[in-house]
């Protein structure tokens, strides 16, 4: 519906008290239906009035609008000042801040007469209110470019995969322009075929409309949202595609704006669309496309931006002076002050390794692109048309031309765009190996083991995850993967993992050791108990566990399973215990490999008190009674020469007495032989210690007898008897 419009002055009243005019835009007829499930893309334009040195749009109530851009008479004419837009937000009724346009858009390389000069455009989010000034930024009188207006894009609801928008009722508005366009001429292009450097203008190689069949790519082609998918109008872009011969580079930029949804995305998208295209009589620029090949949202969502096929190499309009030898990708949103998501830069990093790929391009490194214009780059750098100049395979627009964009922080992103681009799969390292414990730097396992992996590559950059045995490929995964089982066959051998990026660069971890073992350790000494010195009760006595264990690998320890559970280390052969009395109890003990090979080994032992009454005697001897004696009850005697016999069969025995700081000495012999002096003196009292312990090789019968010595003042000692294990 097309309507006339004017302009009348109201006023609003400020929170201050004071009265500020605004025009406000009023149809001629009926007002516009709302709150439609779908609506279509429309472009608006508002005239900007004022003095040569200032043009404004006071505040302005308008219809629902998301994208802003100022536009001016003369493709190539430069505005020499700053554009600044306010916006009244459509859901909060509230101004934002001033926000700057951006003005260093570059005109098409082959400009049409009918075209116009512009600002990037400014996604401001759903809105119904604008005000716009543009003025030297040094406060200077001199003249702007003539025909300055405001455009407003409404990208409307399009996809049936958009949320369903009911907008409230409109304001009045200047004009409602029905979206058409005028098809430009078709633009000579020039690009060069080699990448030798020159100071000298070099021959031409005109971009051509005629579709190239696309070329298989080293890396996969990601998942890419069509035009269809993004709801563009074709209509808008009546012009045939043209095509360079190749692409050399790619340049990445960003679409500024303020902050989005990745559900705004494809809105987004259109707005830029109709901006570019839409003719000048109804308020866009009158390009024949969007300028970008390719745009990414910061969920990592990518786009199909010029038509002509996302696989081939189609001529666009993004970096001024070198599109005939590029693609351009653009990432939605600012990334003046914030760097740019992982999704994104992923995404990124994906369409520009299928783009080079495809033409054998390594995006880590260099090349010289032909420049089609005579002007300055971002930094300064001066190029002349037909003169060559070297560029990183993956560069930044402010790298071909004098702009801010794609932003500081985006900007310095894209070393780590071309590591994750060219490859290799970055720290890659074994996160573990299950089925398999380490002893030093070697693994030992039974036969199976689990290699589990990590690296900070996205897997979607990565083309698949190989196990190495012994430098040999025998399993592989996709670039998802991060484990995988494998079986080893007897002895040594390595474990390492390849990471193969999707650029073809490969990356292996260093090699784990490996040994697989399926021999069980043996005991060498099987379990045995002997007695030890120490205070003896009826129900625990001293005793040492002694064993040895080996094993033809790496023993990794020995365990006590019974009568009570401990572990030891593989180097332990012996352990201060106690046991029960006049019980049998099994010492049952196992042996572990590294791994996981077992053995087990198990003896019974009986420990048995003889009591001082069961003793054989000679001499005097008195005896005593006390519940600290064993049994309540225990024999002594200061006469020289008085003796106590005990005949046992056994493999170890122990002499148990009572301790003072009178006690006297002993002499022990052992089947009729002197073995020790023993003295019983101790500075502090103590009973029932087990003070001399002897222990033989096998179980036999033995005659232990103590001789009391009659130590000059201090003869008596008390015994409580005899320690025996069978």
């Amino acid at each position: 519906m097309k309507r006339r419009a004017w302009l009348t002055l109201g006023a609003v009243v400020l929170g201050g008290g004071g009265v500020v005019g605004y025009a406000v835009a009023s149809p001629s007829s009926g007002p516009e239906e709302t709150g439609q499930d779908k609506r279509p893309v429309k472009i608006y334009e508002l005239a900007l009035k004022g003095t040569e040195g200032k043009r404004e749009l006071p505040r302005t109530e308008t219809e629902q609008f998301s994208l802003v851009g100022v536009t001016w008479t003369g493709v190539t004419k430069e505005l020499d000042g700053r554009a600044q837009v306010r916006t009244r937000g459509l859901e909060t009724g509230e101004w934002s801040p001033w926000r700057d346009l951006g003005l260093d858009l570059a005109p098409p390389e082959e400009p049409q007469a009918d075209m116009r000069g512009g600002s990037e455009p400014l996604w401001v989010g759903p809105s119904d209110g604008v005000e716009v000034q543009v003025l030297h930024e040094d406060g200077t009188t001199g003249a702007l470019p003539k025909g300055l207006e405001v455009s407003l894009v409404d990208p409307g609801v399009v996809t049936t995969a958009e949320t369903k928008v009911s907008a409230p009722e409109p304001a009045a508005f200047a004009a409602e322009v029905t979206p058409s366009t005028t098809p430009s001429a078709t633009p000579s292009t020039t690009a060069t075929p080699t990448d030798t450097a020159t100071a000298t203008p070099t021959a031409t190689a005109t971009a051509t409309p005629t579709t190239p069949a696309p070329l298989p790519s080293t890396a996969p082609r990601p998942p890419i949202l069509t035009r269809a998918d993004w709801g563009a109008d074709e209509k808008l872009s009546p012009d045939p595609s043209e095509y360079n011969p190749d692409v050399k580079a790619v340049f990445v930029h960003h679409t500024a704006g303020a902050a989005y949804d990745c559900s705004e995305s494809t809105s987004i998208i259109r707005g830029v669309y109709a901006y570019h295209t839409t003719s000048v009589a109804n308020g866009g620029r009158g390009w024949n496309d969007i300028g970008y090949n390719f745009l990414v949202d910061k969920c990592g969502t990518i786009f199909e931006g010029r038509k002509g096929g996302v696989d081939l190499p189609v001529l666009g309009a993004h970096t001024y002076g070198f599109n005939r030898e590029s693609t351009g990708i653009s990432v939605l949103g600012d990334y003046t002050t914030a760097g740019a998501s992982d999704a994104a830069l992923t995404s990124v990093a994906r369409v520009a390794a299928w783009k080079l790929g495809q033409y054998g391009v390594d995006p880590a490194g260099t090349v010289q692109l032909n420049a089609g214009a005579t002007q300055p780059n971002y930094a300064g750098t001066k190029f002349t048309a037909g003169t060559k100049y070297t560029f990183n395979r993956i560069s930044g627009h402010r790298d071909g031309y004098a702009t801010e964009c794609p932003g500081n922080s985006l900007y310095a992103q894209l070393p780590a765009i071309r590591t994750l681009t060219a490859g290799p799969v970055q720290n890659l390292t074994v996160a573990s190996l299950s089925g398999a414990t380490a002893s030093g730097s070697t693994y030992y396992t039974k036969g199976t083991v689990t290699v589990r992996w990590s690296s900070t590559t996205p897997a979607s950059l990565i083309r698949n995850f190989q196990v190495l045995v012994d430098g040999q490929t025998v399993a592989t995964t996709s670039g998802a993967g991060t484990a995988k089982a494998v079986t080893l066959g007897a002895g040594g051998h390595t474990v390492a993992v390849r990471a193969v990026h999707v650029s073809g660069k490969e990356t292996t971890t260093t090699a784990l050791n490996v040994v697989t073992d399926t021999t069980a350790p043996t005991f060498t000494t099987t379990p045995q108990l002997s007695l030890r010195t120490g205070t003896v009760n009826t129900t625990a006595v001293p005793v040492t566990l002694g064993w040895k264990a080996v094993d033809d690998k790496a023993l990794r320890e020995v365990k006590l399973v019974t009568p009570a559970a401990a572990a030891f280390s593989a180097a332990a052969t012996s352990s201060g215990r106690t046991s029960n009395s006049g019980t049998a109890s099994t010492w049952s003990m196992q042996a572990n490999d590294y791994a996981g090979n077992s053995r087990t080994a198990s003896a019974v032992y009986t420990p048995v008190i003889l009591q001082e009454t069961s003793a054989v005697k000679s001499g005097t001897w008195t005896a005593r009674s006390s519940t600290s004696y064993l049994g309540g009850k225990s024999y002594s005697s200061g006469t020289k020469n008085a003796s106590l016999s005990w005949t046992f069969t056994g493999r170890s025995a122990s002499w148990v007495v009572s301790r003072a700081s009178g006690s006297g000495q002993v002499y022990v012999y052992v089947d009729g032989v002197k073995v020790s002096t023993v003295d019983l003196k101790s500075t502090s009292t103590l009973y029932r210690q087990a003070i001399w312990t002897k222990t033989w090789t096998a179980s036999a019968q033995h005659t232990v007898k103590i001789v009391v010595v009659g130590t000059t003042g201090r003869p008596t000692i008390t015994t409580d008897g005899l320690v025996y294990i069978k």
